[in-house]
C-alpha cells in the first residue's frame, strides 16, 4: 500500500532521510584537454560519459578505457558545461551510487540500425527498466530520425523516455571503442527514485500561415518549395530580409513542424539555390509553421519552476542544449546567467548538441534534459 501525505510518498521520503543510497553525479573538466585533470577525484564510478573536443576524442576514449577498464561508458565529441562552458577541452560526467546501467551501440546508423535492435531489447530486460525510474541517454553520429524511430520501437513498450544529441563531428564511443556511423546509448536506472525527461522550446508561432513542403530532399535535409513557391523566396518575403540575412535570421525565426499537439523546431543551415538546406529532415507534404523567439529568460524560469514542483528533491540533472541556443545565449550575454539558474536545481551538467533528441523526436534549437530524484 502506498501512503502519502500532501502528495509525498512517506515510505520513499523515510528511506531518503534514513540514509538510503541516492544517485550521485560527478563532473570533472579541463579547459586544456588534460584528461587526467578532468578525472581527478573520480573513484569507483558506475557509469561514465566522456565529452571531448574532436581533435583529442579518440585518444581520450582510449585513455579513459585504460583508467576505468571495467566501467560502462559512452562518449561523443562536443562542448560541455556545468557552471561554465568547456569549449575546446574535455569533461567527464560520472554516476556513482544508486544506479543500474547498461551501455551498448546500434551500428550502421546511416542504413540499418534496426539490425542491432536485439541489443537494446536485452539491455531493457537486464536493468529491469520501467517508465518511472529509467532513462535512455544516446549520442548519435547522424541519420537521427531513423535511429530515434528504432529506439522508440523498443522503449515505447516500457514507456521509457529518451534524451540525447548529435555528436559534433559524427564520432561517438562505447566502452573504449570509437564509431563514426552509430548511435551509442546508456540505459540508466535510478534504483531508489524517479526520473523524468523534459523538453524546452523558447519559440512560438508567428502568424497563422501554414506551409506545405514539397520538392524535398530527405537525404540532404532540403526544402525545395513551400506552398508551391521557392522556399528561399517564401522565407525572405515573410520576414522582409535579404538572402545574406537568412542564416542569422534562423536564430530568431526557425521553422516548426507540426507533430500532433507538439511542434518540432527546424533550423535553417544554408541557402541552396532557390531551396533551403536544414538541420533535420523534412518530407513532402509535411506541414510547417514559422516560429519566432519568445522571452527565453522567462521561459527558462518557468521550466525550472515546473521541475522544482515535480521534483522537490533532485539528485542530478543532465541536459542537452542546441548549438544554436548556445550561440544565441552567448551573443546576448545570457549563457553564464543561464548556467547559474540551472545550477540552482542542483547538480546540473550537460553537452552542446548538433541536434537534440526527445523520445522519438529529432529537434533543433531546443533543450532536453533528464532529472533524477
Amino acid at each position: 500500500m502506498e501512503i502519502k501525505y500532501n502528495g509525498t510518498n512517506i515510505l520513499k521520503l523515510y528511506k531518503r532521510m534514513s540514509g538510503e543510497i541516492i544517485v550521485k553525479q560527478f563532473f570533472g573538466m579541463s579547459q586544456s584537454g588534460d584528461l587526467k585533470e578532468a578525472v581527478s577525484g573520480l573513484s569507483n564510478p558506475q557509469f561514465i560519459m566522456l565529452l571531448s573536443n574532436s581533435a583529442q576524442f579518440e585518444s581520450h576514449v582510449k585513455a579513459l578505457q585504460g583508467m576505468y577498464p571495467n566501467v560502462p561508458s559512452i562518449g561523443c565529441a562536443g562542448m560541455s558545461y556545468s557552471t561554465k562552458v568547456i569549449e575546446k577541452g574535455v569533461s567527464v560526467v560520472a554516476f556513482y551510487d544508486g544506479v543500474t546501467v547498461a551501455v551498448n551501440v546500434l551500428e550502421q546508423a546511416s542504413v540499418m540500425p534496426v539490425k542491432y535492435i536485439r541489443r537494446l531489447e536485452k539491455d531493457v530486460e537486464t536493468v529491469n527498466a520501467s517508465s518511472n525510474n529509467t532513462i535512455c541517454i544516446d549520442f548519435c553520429s547522424g541519420n537521427d530520425a531513423c535511429v530515434l524511430n528504432t529506439f522508440y520501437s523498443v522503449l515505447k513498450h516500457s514507456g521509457i523516455s529518451l534524451v540525447g544529441g548529435t555528436s559534433e563531428d559524427g564520432k561517438v564511443s562505447v566502452n573504449g571503442t570509437v564509431y563514426q556511423d552509430a548511435a551509442v546509448y546508456a540505459l540508466v536506472k535510478n534504483q531508489n527514485g524517479r526520473v523524468k525527461a523534459y523538453k524546452e522550446n523558447i519559440y512560438h508561432q508567428k502568424g497563422n500561415t501554414r506551409f506545405v513542403a514539397s520538392r524535398t530532399d530527405k537525404a540532404n535535409y532540403i526544402i525545395g518549395q513551400l506552398n508551391g513557391k521557392p522556399a528561399k523566396q517564401v522565407y525572405q518575403d515573410l520576414l522582409h530580409i535579404s538572402e545574406q540575412q537568412i542564416q542569422s535570421q534562423t536564430f530568431k525565426n526557425p521553422f516548426g513542424k507540426i507533430n500532433g499537439s507538439d511542434t518540432c523546431i527546424i533550423s535553417i543551415k544554408e541557402v541552396n539555390g532557390s531551396a533551403l538546406s536544414c538541420y533535420r529532415q523534412v518530407n513532402d507534404s509535411d506541414v510547417l509553421i514559422m516560429l519566432e523567439l519568445g522571452d527565453y529568460r522567462a521561459i527558462v524560469k518557468r521550466t525550472i519552476h515546473m521541475i522544482r514542483q515535480e521534483f522537490p528533491r533532485i539528485s542530478a540533472v543532465f541536459s542537452i542544449n542546441c548549438l544554436f541556443r548556445y550561440l544565441l545565449f552567448t551573443e546576448n550575454h545570457y549563457m553564464q546567467e543561464y548556467l547559474q539558474e540551472m545550477a540552482a536545481l542542483g547538480n546540473h551538467v550537460g553537452v552542446v548538441g548538433y541536434g537534440e533528441h526527445y523520445n522519438n523526436q529529432f529537434v533543433n534549437q531546443s533543450m532536453t534534459c533528464v532529472v533524477f530524484e
